[in-house]
């Protein structure tokens, strides 16, 4: 069933470029922050187990952003895009905020306090990305719309350099603050930016919108978006474990120099940038996203063996590999593009908030599996299997996703 196209005006595209990088940069900034301030937070409220404990509070997270994911991805399709990029901002803004006074507030355990508003802030933190890719998808052309996703995620990734930064400047504590206070101020920014006439027009018909039974009681649709969440995978082993738990990997190697985590994310985080950078420009160039993913899940696979397989190295070598690893999972403006390209109006929210998130949800399942491993055979060699199994469903999901460069998207699923 076809709709009427949209064509917004160049200024109505500007902003809603602009406005949907600077929400993924202030999404990344908050999202990045935990792995950041991990352990001066948690040695700061009495914490001595930081391992685990910052282990159990990722998940604590990213279990929020799986819950995020489905609640925002159906109010988008259901309410409109612009709905979920005021709602969730909002939510993880006011969730940062009050995070900087855990520990503060004078009853109960804090690490409690901690995991309920990593949570909270989680479930608002999952609405951001896949709202701003569906509104820049719905407004650009087909021909150019790899080109403003790419802006978006390149802006955005940023957003974990800044955290790393203000850390460095300012205690943990304000750290928070300035992620909640910088999503207060963008939403003086969105009152502008217009919804999606793709959207305005499925709003005006019967169909059914932001129905997740549509997804999984069709066989075909349902494992055409279980491949479009596998490969993404290899993107949170390499930041939620390798980069995040990278004090632990350099006692491994044999690192006398003490290894600040935060700072490791951050140089994996420049790699993500110029990745993702390069991996849009490439999609556009050679008119594919499926021979680019192919490509960068190869060099992710390369820059895992080269970092697993360090020995007693410098930090200045330690942070090249880091920029290494980023670089190798430097895709997701074309992973969450994939997604996002590849159903109807009627769902495409649904499924751009959910893919992302549901990569992201899966780190806890990544940890526990990393975790089995290296109780046994230690932290190297789980790397090594942890990393060769979620590469491995990737690349194979990866086969069967079909092409999605310059498709229509003007159309609903029936």
């Amino acid at each position: 069933m076809n709709q009427s196209p949209h064509h917004a005006s160049t200024a109505a595209i500007v902003a809603i470029v602009v406005v949907a990088a600077l929400g993924y940069f202030v999404d990344i900034y908050d999202l990045i922050l935990f792995s950041v301030v991990r352990i001066k937070s948690l040695k700061d409220l009495g914490v001595t187990d930081v391992t685990n404990v910052g282990m159990s509070l990722i998940s604590w997270q990213m279990w929020g952003m799986l819950i995020g994911g489905l609640l925002w991805g159906i109010w988008g399709d259901k309410r409109g895009r612009l709905s979920v990029l005021f709602g969730s901002i909002l939510l993880y803004s006011l969730a940062n905020i009050v995070n900087a006074y855990v520990g503060q507030f004078g009853f109960g355990d804090p690490v409690v306090q901690y995991k309920i508003l990593r949570f909270i802030a989680g479930i608002g933190l999952a609405g951001e990305l896949g709202a701003g890719i569906t509104l820049v998808n719905e407004v650009m052309s087909k021909e150019l719309r790899g080109y403003g996703v790419t802006i978006v995620a390149t802006v955005g990734l940023t957003g974990a350099i800044a955290a790393y930064w203000v850390n460095a400047t300012f205690d943990w504590r304000t750290a928070y603050l300035v992620g909640g206070g910088l999503g207060l101020l963008l939403l003086i920014l969105r009152i502008s930016v217009a919804e999606s006439g793709m959207f305005r027009h499925a709003e005006q018909t019967s169909v059914s919108r932001g129905n997740l039974l549509m997804l999984l009681q069709n066989p075909q649709r349902a494992w055409r978006y279980l491949c479009c969440i596998l490969i993404g995978l290899p993107t949170w082993f390499v930041i939620g474990i390798l980069a995040s738990f990278s004090p632990e990997f350099g006692k491994a190697f044999g690192m006398t120099e003490p290894i600040e985590a935060g700072k490791v994310v951050m140089w994996a985080y420049v790699g993500l940038v110029l990745g993702d950078l390069m991996s849009g420009v490439l999609s556009q160039w050679l008119q594919s996203r499926k021979k680019v993913m192919l490509l960068f899940h190869t060099l992710s696979l390369l820059s895992i063996v080269y970092f697993l397989s360090s020995g007693n190295i410098s930090l200045q070598n330690l942070y090249f590999k880091a920029v290494l690893l980023g670089l190798g999972v430097g895709y997701w403006a074309i992973f969450v593009t994939i997604a996002s390209e590849q159903f109807g109006t009627n769902v495409r929210a649904l499924v751009t908030t959910t893919v992302p998130n549901f990569v992201r949800g899966a780190l806890p399942l990544i940890t526990l599996l990393f975790k089995f491993f290296s109780g046994t055979q230690g932290v190297i060699s789980a790397g090594f299997m942890v990393g060769g199994i979620t590469l491995a469903i990737a690349m194979t999901a990866l086969y069967f996703v079909p092409e999605t460069f310059g498709k229509d998207l003007n159309y609903i699923e029936k």
